[in-house]
């Protein structure tokens, strides 16, 4: 397994991780793949208040195992008020089965003032609840507001949770170069698309398994391997199967050369900026 400085944190974190939106079905057998990953050194596990019975599944995979991951959760933004954080904060920890999150996160930016979420992100990290804090969904703009706080400088927030994969790189025109200039993680969710994999039939899809056939990989391996080709950025792909999650694993084993990334951007251009940063 690789492992990168998570951003100003000083923790050691796997490059990839294993995220858990939509973990659904049969709960042995995700908690059979959380747990193998665990063996393999994937050590980032991130989960969420809105992801159901998720925190559920992770605390019941993690007990006895806990000095083993690097555990995120996320509080929705109806319920990050000062008060509000705290209380979904407890009652994620309460659910997970730890005292302590090593980073927590504001899921999306909503209509409390940030102030209010980051005041209380400080004052649970003064407390041990958290050991860092940061963001998701993100853009640039709402990046160097978060900076911005007086309170608390920029090189504070953790890092930033986007959705980033092979069809959609809107995040590599502005927030990877902000969260680069700020020494923030980036972590790509849904870094297959969430469904929207590209087929094999497609000129995408042949690019992707012809690089995976020279490097004897899956073309699943590929497209991870070349998101991760930033230093900067983690990915958290999500899968509730045992053998999947050591195919995941493995993807960060995969060395693209110079022509394999070039070939890749030409199948799946970055494309322009948009107005606003994608998100599901």
């Amino acid at each position: 397994m690789k492992y990168r400085t998570f951003g100003p944190t000083g923790h050691s974190v796997s490059v990839i991780g294993m995220g858990t939106w939509r973990m659904t079905g049969d709960r042995a057998q995700a908690i059979a793949a959380l747990r193998t990953g665990l063996d393999l050194g994937v050590n980032h596990i991130d989960t969420a208040e809105m992801y159901g019975d998720a925190e559920l599944i992770v605390g019941e995979a993690i007990k006895d195992r806990r000095e083993d991951v690097f555990l995120v959760s996320k509080v929705l933004p109806q319920n990050a008020s000062r008060r509000g954080t705290r209380t979904a904060c407890e009652r994620s920890l309460k659910r997970l089965g730890t005292d302590r999150l090593d980073c927590y996160l504001l899921h999306w930016r909503g209509s409390v003032p940030l102030e209010q979420t980051v005041g209380a992100f400080v004052d649970l990290q003064r407390e041990g609840k958290i050991r860092s804090w940061g963001v998701s969904n993100f853009d640039a703009d709402d990046l160097e507001e978060v900076y911005g706080i007086e309170a608390v400088p920029g090189e504070r927030v953790a890092c930033n949770q986007v959705l980033y994969h092979l069809q959609q790189r809107a995040i590599e025109h502005a927030v990877i170069p902000s969260c680069q200039s700020h020494r923030a993680a980036v972590v790509a969710y849904s870094p297959f698309g969430s469904g929207d994999f590209p087929s094999p039939k497609t000129s995408g899809g042949q690019v992707l398994a012809e690089i995976a056939k020279t490097h004897a990989a899956t073309p699943y391996q590929v497209a991870l391997a070349f998101l991760i080709r930033h230093p900067s950025v983690f990915a958290i792909p999500k899968t509730a199967n045992p053998i999947r999650a050591k195919e995941n694993a493995a993807a960060c084993d995969v060395a693209l050369s110079a022509e394999d990334i070039a070939a890749i951007e030409r199948a799946f251009p970055r494309g322009t900026e948009p107005r606003s940063l994608p998100m599901i």
